[in-house]
């Protein structure tokens, strides 16, 4: 392999900032802070908005839309006999 070319993949502890869910994995993403792991370890630190453990698809508090207050019911008794 040629080197100076190929981007730095190592290990980086993500945090969810909603929760405190921290998880490693690898992954080439630029970071400038350093965070402590629940093992002791120090790695570049990412910091997240949302993860698997506090995104509503995942934790199962996603409301679907046809179920919203009958919204979609009303537009399609309101306009759905106009398109056909």
């Amino acid at each position: 392999m040629k080197e100076g070319i190929h981007p730095n993949y190592r290990e980086v502890l993500f945090v969810d900032l909603s929760n405190g869910f921290k998880f490693v994995t690898r992954s080439c993403v630029n970071t400038k802070e350093m965070g402590k792991t629940d093992d002791g370890r120090e790695l570049p630190l990412y910091k997240l908005d949302t993860s698997s453990e506090s995104h509503p698809f995942y934790t199962g508090t996603q409301k679907s839309v046809d179920n919203m207050g009958g919204r979609v019911e009303k537009f399609r008794n309101r306009f759905g006999k106009v398109a056909r």
